[in-house]
């Protein structure tokens, strides 16, 4: 029975971490990308905040590319 808590507190982890990852990066996106293209801020062809739904898209793109990353490297 004790198994069962282990794996009810491990999905809460996992979901913890992925709102904190979402979180995460809207915060990096208002804090650099206004600095890094004001330009393009300006005028509207960069968005200067995105939505939850675009971190979340964000967050899905980073992971697959650190995974894709990581099944390419050969030891």
């Amino acid at each position: 029975m004790k198994f069962w808590w282990v794996g009810v507190g491990a999905f809460i982890f996992v979901i913890g971490v992925f709102i904190l990852s979402l979180l995460l990066v809207k915060l990096l996106w208002v804090w650099t990308i206004p600095d890094l293209f004001p330009g393009a801020v300006k005028e509207g062809l960069i968005a200067k905040t995105i939505s939850w739904y675009t971190s979340f898209k964000v967050a899905i793109f980073v992971a697959v590319l650190f995974g894709l990353g990581r099944t390419s490297v050969k030891k």
